[in-house]
């Protein structure tokens, strides 16, 4: 059961901010064990440790809405570890202002003092990774941060966290889990007849994004394997639902089409995905946590089966009806084909069956509800959609599309 109270513990720590980001391995694994090490001589981790959970990565999409849906259903409290990249945005966290149940922390879990200070502080029952750089066509521009934020800094985090779990008393070492969210996109690319993804699918990414996803899946999986570390890994299809960076396909559609521009697709549309409402992603996760076997993967999915093509149409379709223009034509008008972008993977499919026979849970919402809710919390928050549209967004968007084959429009984003 999850507790009802937190006191939150406070140490005199050194300061974070003097450690380089960029270590070498061996000196992350170094620092991380002396830390806790000069803590265990005091028994500072020798007495159990709090109920509370620490999240990396909350502000961003999926973990600011896994934050949120958390402390609506728990007391339980979250620190928040966030570097507050582009897509990461406080606004998406204002509904917890002033709730001492959301600790909020700026900082990189490649920072192995600044995070091991934190777990020292906390003392958290379970840590679980939502930090990563996620978006496709930013991998194929820029790799490098790829490579550094989702291998590196996972390698670093996880350093830490052994070290911290490793300091623990035999119960809450027993009850800790490490709890790690990935993509279904480590799987590559499936044909039209091709049976959907299940756990045991041969990992073949196709993309640096993906590839660098893959290789953090890997490391959790050998931190298990190699010296214990009680973890979990969650695979998803793609996500969608409030505070969803207008960069992916609906909200930039969404985005585009109030703002009379036009709706770019890309190649020929019929890029299959399966499509999942992210607060259902949510609710999976926090199931994994709680009742999850050590040391395996569960592949989280929506079954919702749509291509690109179609997803378009639904949100013009539901903006016809809840924000119809002022001439009456339909925003189905702005749709604009354009050149496909390199190495774009023909259909992704999860199969969630092990989910649901091994613990019980299922998408409560059908596509046809979730983008529904999806679309009205876009029309219902453009003072949110406003603000992280800024100046960097539109020149990355500039940047980024620059080869179209119809209409001179840009191009699309999954």
């Amino acid at each position: 059961m999850i507790s009802r109270a937190c006191k939150r513990l406070v140490l005199h720590l050194p300061d974070a901010a003097s450690t380089e980001r960029h270590e070498t391995g061996a000196s992350i694994t170094q620092s991380c064990h002396s830390f806790f090490r000069e803590l265990n001589k005091v028994g500072a981790l020798q007495k159990g440790h709090n109920m509370s959970i620490f999240v990396t990565g909350g502000a961003g999409f999926i973990g600011s809405n896994f934050v949120i849906d958390w402390l609506a259903a728990s007391d339980e409290p979250v620190v928040n570890l966030d570097k507050l990249t582009y897509a990461g945005n406080l606004q998406n966290l204002t509904s917890l202002a002033g709730d001492s149940r959301h600790i909020f922390e700026h900082g990189d879990i490649g920072d192995t003092a600044r995070v091991s200070q934190l777990l020292a502080a906390h003392r958290p029952r379970a840590v679980l990774n939502f930090a990563a750089e996620s978006h496709v066509d930013r991998s194929i521009h820029g790799p490098g941060e790829f490579i550094q934020t989702n291998i590196v800094g996972t390698f670093a985090l996880l350093e830490s966290v052994r070290a911290y779990w490793g300091g623990l008393d035999a119960s809450a070492k027993a009850d800790f889990r490490f709890l790690h969210v990935s993509t279904d996109e480590v799987y590559g690319t499936l044909s039209r007849t091709d049976p959907a993804f299940t756990e045991a699918h041969r990992y073949q990414p196709n993309s640096p994004y993906s590839a660098s996803k893959a290789a953090s899946d890997h490391l959790v999986r050998a931190y298990h394997h190699t010296y214990g570390l009680p973890v979990l890994t969650t695979n998803c299809s793609n996500n969608y639902g409030p505070y969803h960076f207008p960069e992916k396909l609906i909200p930039l559609m969404i985005v585009n089409a109030l703002a009379g521009k036009p709706l770019p697709v890309y190649g020929d549309g019929m890029q299959v995905r399966d499509w999942l409402y992210v607060k259902d992603h949510c609710s999976a996760i926090r199931c994994v946590l709680e009742a999850g076997s050590l040391g395996e993967t569960y592949n989280v999915g929506g079954w919702n089966e749509k291509p690109n093509i179609e997803i378009v149409h639904a949100v013009c379709a539901l903006l016809d009806e809840l924000r119809p223009k002022a001439d009456g034509s339909s925003y189905a008008t702005q749709i604009a084909y354009v050149k496909d972008r390199p190495g774009h993977d023909r259909r992704y499919a999860i199969d969630a069956r092990k989910l649901e026979q091994e613990l019980g849970w299922r998408p409560l919402e059908t596509f046809d509800s979730g983008i529904r809710k999806t679309v009205q919390w876009y029309l219902g928050n453009p003072d949110w959609v406003a603000q992280v549209q800024s100046g960097a967004y539109r020149q990355w968007v500039q940047t980024q599309y620059t080869e179209p084959v119809a209409k001179g429009v840009l191009a699309t984003c999954i």
